[in-house]
């Protein structure tokens, strides 16, 4: 069993080393507060590293503990797991259940979540197979592109290669004296090592090369199968090869855009699609981590009558993927048994004990995240990498604009977050994406063209440019 250990940054822990409270510390960069959800996946990430230090036999009978998060829209609870796949460079998906229907009605199939994991980890395999050639593709290209600005000279003939009689050698020697000396070779070296230079320092980036560029057209097709309409992959070029892929064509093209397309094509040839795809395969069954939200909205057995027919069906559908067992993909069979699963939902209405007992059983841990205060909203727009304050900070920026955000502004960004959360619907931290675009409104619309350079938001700039609207409720409601 081989599982992908990312590498270390310099001075800092490789997954391998982190603990739970380490991990927690990871996402407390990006997560403000939900320490029971951080605690859930910080431990369920620890047991699969633990998982692949027991004996084969035992850690194939190890399952995953899957996790229900609980807690109302805009708490965290995607980002959590995000966040723990990107830490643990993991393949991860997001689905919601409300879109999965029971077999034979319309809709997705539930298995098109594993065939969507799959994709992702083979984008992940990729991307880490050419960064490990780029730079022999780079080199590569870099020698093609020279073949085609000063071609090689053609070889001498030697006179077994030729059809001519041989000469006498007095006759040879005579007309080798009165011939001029051949270029040497070395000339033709210094030459090339010159247009290397002016090829790194862009000297040549003005000229033309002409390259033969292959046709990728390639048909696509959709199959109407039994539970909808799913893509399927036909590879033409294998079953055809004569007929697509096969074709070339001249065309012209700048010298930095032929570079560009020249270490596209040695990358091709160096990546093995094969190997891509096992590794792919490997790391879906056991790294893979399956989002799946709005759980809540197919909880509940009632009737079979009316638009609830299906909840039923969809859980029972999810059953054995969330169990375990193998999903036919276009890079072969996958087994689900390893793969973590994550659900979600705010279960306002229904209750995780509203699932059927069998999916309850697959889902032993549960934890509850609680809705956003003041404080938290206050720590939101401040303290992440990613913190709201600092991207509007940097958007604005590029127009040479600079935002400087006083204390009492960030307050009351908070208060008034808080206050239409309260009055309307309770959207948690994505209300102040809607509070900070109205904040900005003005300037972000006129930032090109402002002679003033340099701008402080306080607490009475955001109340001018919020107060008249949370006045009136009805006017609050839609355009907050």
């Amino acid at each position: 069993m081989v599982f992908y250990l990312p590498e270390s940054a310099d001075g800092e822990p490789g997954l391998d080393d982190l603990t739970p409270r380490q991990i927690v510390r990871e996402l407390d960069k990006y997560v403000i507060g939900q320490n029971a959800a951080k605690r859930a996946v910080a431990v369920a990430l620890r047991n699969r590293m633990r998982r692949l230090k027991l004996p084969p036999e035992m850690a194939d009978e190890v399952a995953p503990k899957n996790i229900i998060m609980i807690g109302p829209t805009g708490v965290g609870k995607t980002e959590v797991a995000r966040r723990l796949a990107r830490l643990s460079n993991s393949p991860f998906t997001k689905v919601e259940a409300s879109k999965f229907t029971e077999v034979g009605y319309v809709g997705r199939d539930v298995e098109s979540m594993v065939r969507d994991l799959v994709e992702i980890a083979v984008d992940l395999v990729r991307e880490e197979k050419l960064y490990e050639i780029q730079d022999k593709a780079e080199e590569s290209a870099e020698e093609r592109l020279l073949d085609l600005l000063l071609p090689p000279s053609p070889p001498v003939s030697t006179p077994l290669e030729t059809s001519e009689p041989l000469k006498p050698l007095k006759d040879v020697k005579e007309n080798s004296d009165r011939a001029p000396a051949a270029a040497p070779r070395t000339d033709f070296k210094s030459t090339r090592e010159k247009l290397r230079v002016q090829l790194r320092d862009g000297k040549l980036d003005h000229r033309n090369v002409e390259l033969d560029v292959r046709e990728r057209v390639t048909p696509s097709f959709e199959v109407i199968t039994g539970s909808g309409v799913e893509e399927m992959d036909i590879n033409l070029k294998d079953m055809l090869p004569g007929i697509f892929g096969g074709r070339t064509r001249k065309r012209e093209m700048k010298v930095p855009d032929a570079l560009e397309y020249l270490i596209q094509e040695e990358e091709q040839k160096l990546v093995d699609p094969e190997q891509v795809a096992r590794l792919a395969v490997e790391r879906t069954e056991q790294a893979g981590i399956i989002f799946i939200d709005e759980l809540d909205k197919v909880a509940g057995r009632e009737g079979g009558h009316g638009p609830d027919i299906s909840r039923e069906g969809v859980q029972r559908d999810l059953l054995p993927i969330v169990e375990g067992t193998s999903v036919n993909t276009k890079y072969g069979m996958v087994r689900t048994d390893h793969i973590l699963f994550i659900a979600a939902g705010a279960f306002h209405v229904a209750k995780p004990s509203d699932l059927i007992p069998e999916l309850q059983g697959r889902f032993p841990i549960r934890v509850e995240l609680s809705s956003l205060n003041h404080e938290d909203f206050v720590r939101i727009l401040l303290e992440p990498k990613n913190a709201l304050l600092k991207q509007y900070r940097a958007l604005l920026a590029t127009e040479g604009v600079e935002v400087d955000f006083t204390d009492d502004a960030v307050e009351a960004i908070a208060s008034y977050s808080m206050m239409v959360n309260e009055r309307t619907e309770n959207i948690g931290a994505r209300r102040l994406h809607t509070i900070m675009e109205k904040v900005l409104d003005e300037l972000l619309f006129e930032a090109p063209e402002l002679d003033q350079k340099k701008w402080v938001i306080d607490g009475d700039y955001v109340k001018k440019m919020l107060d008249e609207i949370a006045k009136d409720d009805d006017i609050s409601r839609y355009i907050l």
